[in-house]
């Protein structure tokens, strides 16, 4: 395992803490905006932001932008 991997591997926990802090802070202010919501329609429509913003993070990164971060 190379110095990166390690440090990344090394701070996985952390990484998935903070993924689900920005999940649950984002389903409370959703809560509190929109009262009656449907929780799991709202969860559903985040994970999609989250997974389409996330794609547009790896395109970014194929496409060099983190290169020489």
């Amino acid at each position: 395992m190379d110095p990166v991997e390690k440090e990344l591997e090394s701070r996985r926990k952390s990484i998935a803490r903070e993924l689900e802090l920005l999940f649950k802070a984002n389903m409370k202010i959703t809560d509190w905006d929109v009262p009656e919501a449907d929780d799991r329609k709202a969860a559903e429509l985040l994970l999609n932001i989250m997974r389409e913003e996330l794609e547009q993070i790896g395109r970014d990164v194929a496409a060099g932008k983190y290169d020489h971060y």
